[in-house]
This record gives structure tokens, sequence and C-alpha cells, in this order.
């Protein structure tokens, strides 16, 4: 699955899915309804339009439903960095980044961070 377009929903799913994988439909219940307020019927309707996009993996074990993620964090987190970039930013790094530095958005520890970054990146580093 390479071009990841989540909704708030289902990013909260799957957090809670990558936090603690399988989960039982009750226990993601009790997960979401506590972190959320959200109702066992929006937490099923919402795994089964996960399942349906092939975002979450269900196992029956017995008479309970177990789901799995069926994607990786980094997977999802960079399809929607690539998201945001293309919608706010045009695609642009660059814009991203001065619009922070004119908000004076950056901690010395954060700039110090992305010189490394790319020092990495230059030197053809992951």
């Amino acid at each position: 699955m390479d071009n990841i377009n989540l909704t708030n929903s289902e990013w909260y799913v799957l957090d809670c899915l990558w936090e603690r994988s399988p989960m039982t439909v009750m226990e993601l219940v009790a997960a979401l309804g506590e972190r959320l307020g959200w109702a066992k019927s929006t937490t099923i309707t919402t795994l089964r339009r996960m399942e349906d996009k092939g975002l979450v993996r269900c196992k029956v074990e017995g008479r309970g439903k177990h789901y799995a993620p069926a994607v990786q964090r980094d997977q999802a987190v960079r399809g929607e960095t690539r998201s945001f970039l293309d919608k706010v930013y045009q695609g642009s790094v660059g814009l991203m980044v001065s619009a922070l530095a004119q908000d004076k958005a950056l901690s010395k520890q954060e700039i110090d961070e992305l010189y490394e970054i790319l020092r990495r990146a230059e030197e053809g580093e992951t």
C-alpha cells in the first residue's frame, strides 16, 4: 500500500494498534472510548471501513475478533507527510522550514537536529 491517506479516526485506531496488537474489538472499544469518548458502534463502524480499505487485518479466534494493523507506522507517516507538504507547501520542504524559521518556531536543538539530518542526507545515509 503505497499511497496511504488516513482520516483522523483511522489514525486513532491505528495508533492504538501500533502501541499494542492484536487487540479485540472490546479492547479497542475501551481504549477509544477512554481516549476519545467513542461509542461501541463508532469503533465497530470505523474498524469495518478500515478492514474494507485494507488498513487493518481481522482474525476471528473463537467468538472474538482480533485486529492488527495492516500498515506500518513509518509507512503511514511518510504518506501523510507527503500529503501535508503537497497540500500546504506545494510539496516544498524548503517552504515549510522557511515558514517555521520565520515564525521562530524552531528551537536551537531542533535547528541542530535539522543540520544533522541534512548532513546525513548529503552523505547518503538514511
